[in-house]
């Protein structure tokens, strides 16, 4: 049964991987649009997140909001076949803008390392697919539940050379020595983790587990730190790729205060461009024991 449902979504991918981007990004954006006129999880996820996330907008701004975000959650999922079957050549063309990838070289030149930060926003796989062209890197990644698809998505994100690495112990030493050798180290930041080596920190004011791996890193290598994103132009014009500074604190000893400031980092590059942002993942569920559960009234976190 695995395999039949492997089978479905890699032939569904690469008929998806036909359409241009400008009908791609038609399809999602009308399909995300869809999504929030109907009562849908993520349609409620996303109103919540904004709810207590955006509380300085207005409802009718986080009304607005919410339904660009499904938009472009839409546009996201149409995307990556894309990303993911086209040509590498073709998809690089896909950037016609960049700011920032002078902080890129200056951090490299130190020979310390790079871990470069990708929050969900914009379209992260073409952002992992852009550095991947131009250094050597690894991408932490957690495992689909289909066994058959894991090894089609380090086939397609590994097309350049990037090796994807497991978030456990034996992924945490090879990104370690990556960096040591003064590569480059790409993970997403804003993920709910696993394990019980993590601290709760604030995420737009609300206290959340968030990963400890990234200080730990930094911590043991001396890397330096960036945060980067492809956002999405107009009109299907194409994307700009953005690097900028993170908060002070990455590399704390303590690791609330660390993780205080990665959450910092995700949250000043969200503000950008929020309708760009995933909020209908439940970011907000992992809150320290007794407090609410934001998606679930009357309940609370264990």
């Amino acid at each position: 049964m695995r395999k039949l449902k492997y089978y479905a979504i890699a032939s569904l991918l690469r008929i998806a991987s036909l359409l241009s981007l400008r009908c791609a990004q038609r399809i999602g954006s009308f399909l995300g649009g869809l999504a929030w006129r109907v009562p849908t999880k993520a349609r409620r996820v996303t109103d919540i997140n904004l709810g207590i996330c955006m509380p300085e907008l207005s409802s009718e701004a986080r009304k607005t909001l919410s339904y660009q975000s499904l938009q472009h959650t839409g546009m996201t999922a149409l995307e990556i076949p894309l990303m993911w079957e086209w040509p590498v050549e073709k998809c690089l063309g896909l950037v016609r803008e960049t700011r920032g990838l002078e902080l890129i070289d200056e951090a490299l030149a130190s020979k310390k390392g790079l871990v470069l930060l990708a929050p969900h926003l914009g379209n992260w796989e073409l952002a992992g697919l852009y550095f991947s062209s131009k250094h050597k890197m690894a991408a932490l990644y957690s495992p689909p539940n289909i066994a058959e698809f894991e090894e089609y998505m380090i086939k397609v994100r590994g097309r350049l050379g990037s090796e994807l690495v497991r978030g456990d112990r034996r992924g945490l030493i090879r990104m370690m020595e990556i960096l040591k050798e003064g590569g480059v180290v790409g993970i997403l930041p804003d993920q709910s983790p696993r394990g019980k080596t993590n601290a709760y920190a604030p995420f737009f004011g609300m206290e959340v587990k968030t990963m400890t791996l990234v200080a730990k890193l930094l911590q043991k290598t001396g890397a330096n730190a960036l945060v980067t994103y492809a956002e999405r132009l107009p009109d299907a014009q194409g994307f700009r790729i953005v690097v900028e500074k993170t908060a002070p604190d990455l590399t704390h000893s303590d690791p609330v205060i660390a993780a205080t400031a990665l959450n910092q980092t995700v949250e000043q590059v969200v503000r950008k461009v929020p309708c760009q942002y995933q909020w209908e993942y439940k970011r907000l569920r992992h809150r320290p024991p007794g407090k609410p559960n934001p998606y679930k009234p009357g309940q609370t976190c264990e």
